[in-house]
């Protein structure tokens, strides 16, 4: 198996007006994008990839050569691996609000001339659908293969589903769930009050030491105590248990060293719109609070996993969406992961994990182009 190797950046510019879900319009955006493979002559075989909350369109591959960190989601695509490149063109893009190109709080607002900040306008997890329906029009891709995406990324391929099913093949929904618990959405809040609390975000400044705790929390909330326990232990960074106020835990420095890169990587306010994104996505509100009848007029397939020590997206809830399903009469396939890394785990190279995708995506694969 290899890499995707140095790709670039694209950028699609929509010049039409977007209306969003909360009311307010939109004069035009851009959305940055990557691709990986080669779309077929039919244009049977295009993969939708959306990202996490901190994630972005760079999911594969490196800028160039001597490029240590590749796409967050390497392990998963390439030539011979669970998205398979040599069968599948990918395309990754950074959402609408991003702060990796697209058009998001750090971009110009074209009234002032100033960065839109916190004036940008709140967008939904079907606002990004809709953006990204766009893109598909633009790339002349009338039907993706598949939508796939690990937890927000998993709830834009479930709402691409309830929105737009004869736009897409089949869905993977990974380590995600239909809505947030009321412990998910706290654990938002107290990250977002971080940020909100720290006097330079007040002061229009980047809030480093409010945004570098919002990610600490984060990052404890994706990984498992047994995960922690294995990589941490009880090691000292620096110091000794004889003088207690120069002890360092080695999980202290891995948690302060996170929450640093991210405070210099990603902004404040893109992280506080992507948190009320999750938060508020919930499609069963439309439907009577009901996701089967939400699910009932989809015709995609499904895939749905989990992962056994995931606690911030708990297998049951996976299960939920499952049950759902089935009841609604469509079709799903699932598979639960045993592993030991929490929520990152659908970032991993899970032996496991990565061969039960990529035989759910050959299949695809199969389906789709002796369809077409």
């Amino acid at each position: 198996m290899t890499s995707v190797g140095v790709v670039t950046p694209q950028t699609f510019v929509h010049a039409d007006a977007l209306m969003l879900q909360c009311g307010e319009r939109l004069d035009g955006f851009e959305l940055v994008y990557e691709t990986y493979g080669q779309l077929n002559s039919a244009a049977s075989n295009a993969v939708l990839v959306c990202h996490a909350l901190s994630g972005n369109h760079h999911a594969a591959g490196v800028y160039n050569e001597e490029d240590a960190r590749p796409g967050w989601w390497d392990a998963c695509i390439g030539p011979g691996k669970a998205v398979d490149t040599d069968k599948f063109f990918v395309v990754s893009v950074n959402n609408l609000g991003g702060c990796h190109g697209s058009s998001g709080p750090p971009s110009i607002n074209p009234a002032t001339n100033q960065a839109w900040g916190p004036s940008f306008p709140t967008v939904t997890v079907q606002d990004w659908v809709a953006s990204q329906l766009l893109l598909a029009d633009y790339l002349g891709i009338h039907r993706f293969a598949a939508v796939i995406g690990g937890s927000l990324g998993g709830m834009q391929a479930l709402q691409w589903a309830i929105d737009h099913s004869h736009r897409v093949h089949s869905v993977a929904v990974i380590a995600s769930a239909a809505r947030l618990s009321a412990q998910n959405i706290a654990f938002n809040e107290i990250a977002r009050q971080a940020i909100t609390n720290d006097p330079a975000y007040a002061a229009g400044n980047n809030p480093e030491h409010g945004l570098a705790l919002a990610r600490m929390l984060g990052h404890v909330t994706y990984l498992s105590a047994d995960g922690m326990k294995t990589k941490f232990g009880r090691e000292l960074k620096s110091g000794d248990l004889t003088g207690l106020q120069d002890v360092e835990f080695q999980v202290e420095s891995y948690l302060r060293h996170q929450g640093q890169r991210f405070s210099q990587t990603f902004d404040a306010n893109t992280y506080l719109l992507m948190t009320y994104a999750l938060d508020y996505f919930d499609p069963a509100k439309d439907y009577n609070d009901s996701l089967v009848d939400a699910l009932a007029a989809t015709t995609s397939k499904f895939f749905v996993a989990s992962f056994s020590s995931d606690w911030r997206f708990a297998p049951s809830r996976s299960q939920e969406l499952v049950d759902a399903l089935v009841q609604a009469g469509k079709p799903v396939a699932c598979a639960h992961i045993e592993s030991e890394h929490g929520h990152d785990s659908f970032l991993l190279p899970i032996e496991r994990y990565l061969r039960t995708f990529g035989a759910y995506m050959n299949h695809l694969h199969t389906e789709v182009t002796n369809a077409s």
